[in-house]
């Protein structure tokens, strides 16, 4: 079967305000994010892509477009199912607000209990997303044959679940996987099992470097903004 290669979105102007984007219209890359995007084909250059999936959000079409516009030949598909989670009343909040929101809590430590006031819950979110990666695989190695290589632009939630599903973790752990903006996902699937082979790679370790306000304890909603 395919591998598949998770590209979270690039910087975004909501992850530098703190915002929880959600399905917001008009949440674009932001000067960081757009550079993020633009040295996405030299990173990818030496693997033959197949196909390209991509959640429908303006956030994710802006990352592929740079490579899109640098392999004119290759197919570019949009499906909601790899788009962000559904945050309900939370959508567009910021998150420093959040943080005391009694829900946030069952976010953190409980979260395939979690589901946000009129938006879905993750294990809801979690399941589309399988699905979706499960019937790509399918078809990918239909048109392509069972070693070719494709890739989708999602969002941090979403690629961490897909990590938690491949790796057979219970939704409860997957807070415990961060995936920072721009960052490749890689994940071979075969007969029996995934194999998670990349996670979170940035070839950057700036956000490894020691910060002078320290790192709270818990988990990013919606994967955060990434190294400073």
């Amino acid at each position: 079967m395919p591998t598949l290669l998770l590209v979270r979105h690039g910087r975004s102007t909501a992850n530098t305000e703190g915002l929880l984007a959600g399905w917001s219209p008009g949440v674009a890359l932001d000067e960081r994010g757009a550079a993020q995007a633009a040295a996405l084909p030299g990173r990818l250059a030496e693997l033959p892509l197949s196909e390209v999936v991509a959640s429908p959000l303006q956030r994710c079409q802006e990352t592929i477009q740079p490579l899109l516009s640098a392999r004119p030949a290759l197919t570019a598909h949009t499906d909601e199912r790899i788009g962000e989670c559904h945050y309900g009343d939370w959508t567009g909040r910021k998150l420093a607000e959040l943080k005391d929101e009694p829900l946030m809590e069952v976010v953190q430590s409980h979260p395939s209990a979690a589901a946000f006031p009129g938006g879905e819950s993750m294990r809801a979110m979690q399941t589309r997303a399988a699905e979706a990666v499960r019937e790509w695989n399918a078809r990918v190695e239909r048109d392509h044959g069972p070693d070719a290589v494709y890739l989708m632009c999602s969002h941090g939630d979403i690629i961490k679940s897909l990590v938690a599903d491949a790796l057979g973790l219970h939704l409860d752990l997957f807070q415990r996987v961060s995936v920072e903006p721009c960052s490749i996902t890689a994940i071979r699937y075969t007969r029996l099992r995934p194999y998670l082979v990349r996670l979170g790679d940035t070839g950057d370790f700036a956000s490894l470097v020691p910060r002078e306000e320290p790192s709270a304890d818990d988990a990013p909603v919606g994967g955060g903004a990434g190294a400073p």
